[in-house]
């Protein structure tokens, strides 16, 4: 499959609620009734177009491939004062995280939902109401009137679905940084894997267990520099990091020979992308992982980038996803720092609240 066929967070549709029915034109003719009268139906209501938020779907994939989603019409009213059939609403589902635009020229980039939980809805297209039939206008004066209403079209509209992914943990790094490897060591994902730059081309989602705990990580596909101008793949997926909680940083070890200034150098390009997209991803929480380091013949390499990336702040751990070891001193240290995040987050809505 192409891997613009398997992920999909782009798709633009059109949405038409359904038409409502037409009233009837109806005179009462019945035998030994000396004095019939009009009795034509309402139309009935067309159905609403819907979009549903599900935690099963990953990609617009369905959206790009369905452009156009017409909710049924009401029927037509008919006699006896017999009221038309209301049309079926359309529910369209889309993945947990899509915002809805209004594609419209004059609200064009205009909010219209942001669904970031699952099963939250909201209506798009409105249906049409359903003609009044001739019944409905008899009155002292007009005692037969031989005219009905037609029934309302439905709302038309032409929207952008935009997906970004929601994950608690955010993995970044240089192509062939180990992201996918270390994905698939935590988690039962299983991304491309190979040793050569951008084998990821699509972001990919891990579920990972920890004791009670579970959690989504993200690989999100190799950054290199000028990726927030459009160079490389990464631009495409920047925005899937805005909801990421944590981020990990992960810096290739052994694809070269080790200098601590160049690996901070690498560091530095990766936070200069990702301040340049959205300065408020720089204020996310950060993990470092020196990764590779079953490569490094003397752990005393690493000693020197250590210091400096401590020396700023930075919770900085070593790690070697083929061999497994200090997989568990990672896994504990998102745990912690998803937990202060949220904990974070909870302080800070309580005092807005307050």
């Amino acid at each position: 499959m192409n891997p613009d066929e398997s992920f999909i967070d782009e798709a633009t549709i059109s949405v038409r609620g359904g038409d409502g029915g037409d009233g009837c034109v109806s005179m009462r003719r019945e035998k030994f009734v000396p004095r019939g009268g009009p009795n034509g139906g309402d139309g009935g209501r067309g159905g609403d177009v819907v979009i549903t938020a599900d935690r099963n779907l990953s990609t617009l994939y369905d959206q790009r491939m369905r452009r156009k989603t017409c909710a049924e019409p009401g029927q037509n009213g008919g006699v006896s004062n017999r009221t038309g059939r209301n049309g079926r609403n359309v529910e369209i589902r889309v993945p947990v995280g899509t915002i809805i635009y209004d594609f419209d020229l004059e609200a064009e980039n205009e909010i219209v939902a942001d669904l970031s939980k699952d099963g939250e809805s909201v209506l798009v297209a409105r249906a049409g109401r359903g003609g009044r039939g001739n019944a409905r206008f008899a009155n002292a004066t007009r005692q037969t009137p031989d005219f009905a209403e037609p029934g309302q079209p439905g709302e038309l509209r032409k929207l952008r679905l935009s997906l970004k992914l929601l994950a608690d943990i955010g993995l970044v790094g240089f192509p062939n940084a180990g992201k996918s490897t270390l994905l698939a060591r935590i988690s039962e994902a299983r991304p491309r894997v190979a040793s050569y730059p951008f084998t990821t081309l699509t972001p990919s989602l891990g579920v990972v267990e920890i004791g009670d705990r579970r959690i989504v990580a993200a690989d999100i596909p190799g950054l290199i520099e000028g990726a927030s101008e459009g160079v490389g793949l990464g631009h495409r997926f920047l925005r899937h990091i805005e909801r990421t909680r944590v981020i990990v940083h992960l810096l290739d070890t052994g694809s070269f020979v080790l200098e601590s200034a160049d690996l901070v150098k690498r560091y530095e390009a990766i936070r200069r992308e990702l301040g340049s997209y959205s300065p408020d991803l720089l204020e996310l929480r950060e993990l470092v992982v020196l990764s590779k380091i079953d490569l490094v013949r003397d752990p005393r390499d690493l000693d020197a980038v250590e210091a400096e990336l401590s020396r700023r702040g930075l919770q900085v751990l070593r790690l070697s996803s083929v061999t497994g070891k200090g997989v568990d001193a990672l896994l504990n240290a998102m745990i912690q720092a998803l937990d202060q995040t949220i904990a974070d987050q909870d302080a800070s809505a309580a005092e807005g609240a307050s």
